[in-house]
């Protein structure tokens, strides 16, 4: 079993899909990283030689992946919430950052739509 920036790689898979389970590392990122150690996209995780995984955790140390990158992320967030740029307020409140419409759609970042007294009331009986 490859272990590759504190992540288990999967041994029944191809290493260049392999790589992707790493935070911060897709399909883009994980061919660079193949094409640079000269390993075979289509090599199986569980028929990569030691050398072979020390050239990758070697050439992945050189990306910031998983713990760094996470909290990388979290602190650039924390700093527009911070300085009340508009992003960050937008954080802040729950709604879309990309200025994405709210009026309708949305729901994936506001959540489940919360009823009013008035979406709870029953319709009139048609006459």
């Amino acid at each position: 079993m490859a272990r590759i920036a504190g992540i288990n790689i999967p041994v029944g898979k191809r290493v260049e899909i392999g790589l992707t389970y790493i935070f911060g590392i897709g399909r883009s990122t994980s061919q660079k990283i193949l094409a640079q150690t000269k390993i075979d996209p289509d090599t199986m995780v569980k028929d990569l030689t030691e050398d072979e995984v020390v050239r990758l955790r070697e050439a992945v140390e050189q990306i910031e992946v998983e713990g760094d990158l996470r909290r990388d992320r979290s602190q650039n967030v924390k700093r527009l919430m911070e300085i009340g740029a508009y992003r960050g307020l937008r954080h802040r409140r729950g709604l879309p950052v990309r200025g994405q419409r709210t009026k309708t759609n949305a729901r994936g970042r506001k959540g489940p739509r919360r009823m009013s007294i008035a979406g709870k009331r029953k319709a009139p009986a048609p006459r």
